[in-house]
């Protein structure tokens, strides 16, 4: 029997499988040789799960993604500050794939 890997969503904190989530993912600062930031990391959607980075997951619902908005839980698990217009687009985003599935 295969193992079935889950993750906690930031919006409710219910235990789900990972197919059934969302990951929030921040991507890794680039830095050149001198360790000077060369690229910010960026906040999105990450709708495959592949992209590298630390993530956090969320149910594909608006109703998680705005409870773990207003709460502060993105950037508590990413450790970073998320601007409001990223907020938007993360919104956005959600609810075009919402209405694929």
């Amino acid at each position: 029997m295969k193992k079935i890997p889950l993750r906690k969503c930031t919006g409710c904190g219910e235990m789900k499988p990972k197919r059934e989530l969302i990951r929030v993912v921040r991507s890794p600062e680039k830095t050149d040789e001198n360790g000077g930031v060369t690229e910010e990391s960026v906040i999105s959607l990450d709708l495959t799960g592949k992209k590298a980075g630390r993530g956090a997951y969320v149910c594909k619902n608006a109703d998680c993604f705005e409870k773990a908005r207003k709460a502060r839980r993105f950037e508590r698990s990413l450790s970073c500050r998320i601007p409001e217009e990223v907020y938007e687009q993360m919104s956005a985003e959600l609810q075009r794939a919402s209405e694929l599935l």
